[in-house]
């Protein structure tokens, strides 16, 4: 409805001026200054729309600011939290009619002021006129302000593009200088002393971490602080510039600032008192070869080029203005997670010469953490050596390695994999196992594969009896690999106390989907036959359908596919020459410090000096290779002081802290941000913690008990 003013009918009017009125105290409080501005303000256009005032009375966490628009308004009931942007942290947004109701997740107090802006969802009256926007908070009577809706003929937008960008260099990735204006300010508005201005690059990667004042000017003088996040730079206003009813900005090279990429058109976003200006368009030229080797490509080196060949990976990446420091990630993404082991040594990985401080992976990424006498770089040199166990990728083909530090990615130049060797192999130490026996001893022609059951959709073992091995496997450090057709359920974690190689038991079983990687105890020599029997109690789960399956088998020193077989589900097996039994050696005897607390994956109790004691969820594994446990082992296992709740974790042994957050994979150390190799989940009302990122930062130490299937851990 458009805004109107009725005169009062005459009689109204007289009777009202002959009635005495009595004062009465007026508690309420009306917001200050309030401004409510479309960013397009013609008829029947959608806009965003910014809305600013000052508080005159506190707001607490979990009230309300309520935002109403005109009866002629347009407002969509999908508005979420994704389309606000406010100056306060917005706890949920709900709309009821013409209302955008905004619950708060902090405290604001009388004074502060408030800025809003409606991305999406708001579309303005069919006609033109002046219409009311009403906003009022739990404290606060609504105090209304006017929005003119133009004709859309004539609508024109408060992000105008009025204003030039000026570079010192337009050469992608470049370091540059940026000018931004002359920016005249709407209205009435003028700068404040200690108000902000934000401006929004386009794109985050531009960005330091950090820019001096030193290196911004505000209308030629320098500005009182600068601060960056993500893709935008918050400029407090100097009092030497307040009344002025313009912007223009200068950032020096020395911020630090980088060109985007070439090949698309950019503009800049300068945000005051809820108001956005957005600058013309400018192009970035392609970057020559030499800078774009430095800041936006690397070489990766391999030792061993070959289709599924273990290699070492080296490559020097230029992160440009970023810098990787001292116990902060860099993270590889490999082109594919089977390419990464179940098992990863901190030992094999260095950055800048320097032996990296953890190592965790969770897919196709591996976490390096930097050491803590890590000298702050953004020329990094990552070496991962050869007894890391990467195997390239199984097919011939071109391939890319990405790393990201500091919140930039690079992704490297193409290299090849199935061509010819481009760096020796480092020699290896020989032993019977690493010595390749001739092709013409190996033949699997006889090599089987059975099922222990083949009733359909019920668990079953597996036998797997290989004849010989053309490339012998090194003991935890080499696996065979089985794989499963589709169908059969493989789940995410298997104990290596199910499954055996030559009658001793794994020294690691990791799974990746329908892969199952056995790491074995011994080494097993080249030529020599080896049994892998994996039993029913390690639940995987024969197909539904009734039918034959292949099953395939591979080893992680050899290329190509070992052999196949078709076992049958539900039916007769199709024949396959018996397997050839072996003797079966004693599983050595692990000694469990008498201070060791015990648990079981998949059981809800631990053991402590020979007692049992219940825990409020059972431990579990997340992402193939991570054990979870309850934050109550750490306190009644551990005796380490530790409190939590639905959100939050402490961890406490002596001077030192860990803090998690549910649902996060990042945690802290006393100041230190690390990455957890998964996110910290909640059951039945108990976190669940990466039970080694624990015991590694507190000098526990975790050890295996095949005997019993248990882990434990003990100082």
């Amino acid at each position: 409805m458009k805004k109107s003013k009725k005169a009062l009918p005459i009689v109204l009017a007289s009777a009202l001026a002959a009635t005495p009125f009595v004062a009465v105290p007026q508690e309420a409080h009306a917001l200050k200054k309030l401004s409510v501005k479309p960013d397009d303000n013609g008829a029947d256009k959608e806009s965003s729309y910014d809305i600013s005032f000052t508080l005159e009375e506190d707001l607490s966490k979990g009230d309300t600011i309520t935002i109403e628009f005109d009866s002629d308004y347009t407002v969509s009931k999908s508005i979420s939290k994704s389309d606000i942007d406010a100056s306060f942290d917005v706890k949920s947004v709900k709309v009821s009619g013409k209302k955008v109701i905004i619950t708060l997740d902090e405290d604001l107090d009388d004074g502060d002021k408030v800025t809003i802006t409606i991305e999406d969802g708001i579309t303005n009256p069919d006609d033109k006129g002046t219409y009311d926007v009403a906003v009022s908070t739990s404290s606060e009577d609504e105090e209304v302000a006017d929005v003119s809706i133009k004709s859309s003929s004539s609508s024109s937008s408060s992000s105008k593009k009025d204003y030039s960008v000026s570079l010192s260099s337009k050469q992608a990735g470049a370091e540059t200088s940026v000018k931004l204006g002359k920016i005249s300010l709407k209205g009435s508005d003028e700068l404040e002393t200690n108000e902000y201005i934000t401006v929004i690059f386009p794109d985050e990667d531009m960005l330091p971490s950090k820019i001096d004042a030193s290196d911004v000017k505000l209308n030629g003088y320098s500005v009182k602080t600068v601060n960056v996040k993500d893709d935008e730079v918050e400029i407090k206003v100097p009092s030497s510039v307040s009344g002025d009813n313009f912007i223009t900005l200068e950032f020096s090279k020395s911020a630090g600032i980088e060109n985007p990429s070439a090949g698309s058109k950019y503009t800049y976003k300068v945000k005051y008192d809820g108001v956005t200006y957005e600058s013309e368009q400018f192009e970035i030229t392609g970057s020559s070869s030499s800078t774009s080797t430095s800041t936006n490509s690397f070489t990766v080196n391999l030792s061993d080029p070959s289709a599924g060949a273990r290699s070492s990976y080296t490559f020097d990446a230029d992160f440009g203005s970023k810098q990787l420091k001292a116990d902060e990630d860099i993270v590889l993404e490999f082109p594919s997670a089977d390419m990464v082991p179940g098992i990863l040594s901190a030992s094999d990985f260095t950055l800048n010469g320097k032996t990296a401080k953890r190592v965790s992976a969770a897919g196709n990424k591996v976490y390096i953490t930097a050491p803590s006498n890590f000298s702050a770089s953004s020329e990094v040199k990552v070496v991962v050596s050869f007894s890391a166990w990467i195997t390239n990728p199984k097919t011939a083909g071109s391939y890319t390695l990405k790393a990201t530090a500091a919140g930039k990615t690079l992704e490297s130049k193409a290299f090849t994999i199935g061509g010819s060797v481009v760096n020796p192999t480092p020699t290896q130490p020989q032993t019977p196992a690493t010595t390749p026996a001739p092709s013409n001893t190996v033949n699997n022609s006889t090599a089987t594969i059975a099922l222990t059951s083949t009733a359909v959709g019920k668990p079953t073992g597996i036998n797997v009896a290989i004849k010989g091995l053309g490339v012998g496997l090194v003991k935890q450090r080499d696996f065979i690999e089985l794989v499963f057709p589709a169908g059969y359920k493989v789940p995410a974690y298997i104990a290596p106390a199910n499954v055996t190689v030559n009658g001793v038991a794994a020294n690691y079983v990791a799974v990746r989907g329908q892969n199952v990687l056995v790491y074995p105890s011994q080494d097993i020599p080249a030529a020599t036959a080896a049994n892998i029997s994996i039993n029913a109690a390690a639940n995987i789960v024969n197909p539904a359908v009734k039918n034959t399956y292949s099953i395939s088998v591979y080893t992680s020193e050899e290329k190509g596919l070992l052999f196949a077989r078709a076992v049958g589900v539900g039916m007769p097996a199709p024949a396959q020459p018996a397997p050839q039994p072996t003797t079966q050696p004693q599983q050595p005897a692990v000694t469990v410090p008498t201070n060791a607390a015990l648990f079981k994956v998949n059981t809800a109790n631990f053991t402590l000096h020979g007692k049992t004691y219940p825990l409020q969820v059972a431990p579990y594994i997340a992402n193939g290779n991570t054990t979870m446990v309850p934050a109550q082992f750490f306190k009644e296992a551990l005796a380490l002081t530790t409190q939590w709740n639905n959100s939050t974790v402490a961890i406490i042994s002596g001077t030192k802290v860990m803090k998690f957050t549910v649902g996060s994979n990042k945690a802290k150390v006393g100041t230190q941000e690390i990455t957890l190799p998964a996110a910290v989940a909640l059951k039945n009302g108990m976190p669940m913690i990466p039970v080694r990122t624990v015991t590694d930062n507190l000098g526990y130490k975790v050890g295996w008990d095949a005997k019993t299937s248990s882990v434990f851990v003990y100082k």
